[in-house]
């Protein structure tokens, strides 16, 4: 029998997160996340999981937390208004490097906006949300199929790096329907998060290993393990000391940039020989596709990038498969967020953004006239 299913990007999502182990969701309804929530409180109980409708956003970031420090993987979903309210506790769990999922449904904003809208107005809120430097990680899928296979990496890489990662969905792939074929539970590769090999006695909770992340013990197996959002030296306890602080400081960010290569995950179409390159992401990436192939059809050399991993930004990548490429089009439902940092490691006299915040899609249309405008016809 074939596998081939119709599935929503939001129900794509969260069916891979629930493949990837999740089994606690916390969260508060709001459009266009709200089928995460609904699937999560349907499908958790019958894996002996836990779904909780808490009282407000806050209150769910905060249950997830504390799920996961007892050795659950746990997820909240939401929407604009909703991830803001977030920010202050993904700060906390960057801080005290507890491994969980935000997904973030965009949608027009800021405030309310448009609720039930398209955009991709979050990028550097997901980047910057929460206040002071951290480290942070960021994917954001292209397909209802990508949503699946975003929702397994993103459970993966939290659980690898300890730390909260966040899935930037769009209101288009969040309810866009498509024909899927999803893996068998045996073909997914599931990362669990590294546990103590130092008896209760000897542990400290934040004592780094070789690639920076420390193993994590769950509470409740008779290890000591201080939590808390102020710096911290390997005991968890709380330290004014500078080099302590510088130390933990830069490993937050370490620990994940250093490993940029294994966090990038990336498709490319045609980037060979390409004058014209579009890197794109999410929503956005279905018109570029769009716009590429009718540029093709008129003689262009163009290619594209669709970037699923945001943050870290890719720039080596970026860089390196833009090289020859004389025009780089960045389109964006948003005034102009990633662009910035596509400008910042390719130069601003090649790179042209293309927006649109009014919230309806890109028409194809619009790339291709960028990308004519570039020169990209022959």
């Amino acid at each position: 029998m074939s596998k081939a299913r119709l599935m929503q990007g939001n129900q794509a999502c969260a069916e891979g997160m629930i493949a990837a182990g999740v089994r606690f969701f916390a969260g508060y309804p709001i459009t266009p996340s709200t089928e995460i929530a609904e699937i999560m409180a349907d499908e958790l109980p019958k894996l002996g999981g836990k779904f909780i409708q808490m009282e407000d956003e806050i209150g769910g970031m905060g249950a997830v937390i504390g799920a996961s420090l007892t050795g659950v993987k746990s997820l909240t979903a939401t929407s604009g208004p909703g991830f803001s309210l977030k920010q202050e506790l993904i700060g906390y769990a960057c801080m005290a490097e507890v491994p969980c999922v935000v997904v973030d449904v965009q949608r027009v904003g800021p405030s309310t906006g448009l609720a039930t809208s398209p955009a991709q107005g979050d990028v550097m809120q997901a980047r910057w949300g929460t206040h002071g430097d951290h480290g942070i990680i960021a994917l954001s899928p292209g397909s209802v199929r990508e949503a699946f296979d975003v929702a397994v990496a993103a459970v993966n890489f939290s659980e690898r790096f300890r730390t909260p990662v966040i899935v930037l969905l769009d209101e288009v792939i969040g309810h866009m329907r498509e024909r899927v074929e999803l893996p068998e539970p045996s073909e997914l590769k599931i990362v669990n998060r590294k546990t103590p090999t130092d008896p209760p006695e000897t542990f400290q909770a934040y004592r780094p290993d070789a690639d920076e992340v420390p193993p994590m013990a769950p509470f409740g197996e008779g290890y000591y393990h201080h939590v808390t959002g102020l710096m911290h030296g390997y005991s968890g306890l709380p330290t004014a000391s500078a080099a302590v602080t510088n130390e933990l400081a830069r490993r937050l960010e370490s620990k994940i940039n250093r490993a940029q290569d294994e966090i990038t995950l990336y498709t490319e179409d045609g980037i060979e020989g390409a004058d014209v390159v579009l890197v794109s992401y999410g929503g956005s990436s279905r018109a570029a596709s769009a716009a590429v192939k009718m540029a093709r059809e008129q003689g262009a050399k163009v290619g594209m990038i669709k970037l699923i991993t945001i943050w870290p930004f890719p720039a080596e990548m970026v860089m390196a498969k833009t090289r020859k490429a004389k025009t780089i089009i960045v389109p964006e439902l948003n005034t102009g967020q990633l662009v910035g940092e596509v400008e910042r490691y390719v130069g601003r006299d090649r790179v042209v953004s293309v927006t649109r915040v009014d919230g309806e899609l890109f028409k194809p249309e619009e790339i291709l006239e960028a990308i004519l405008a570039a020169g990209g016809a022959k």
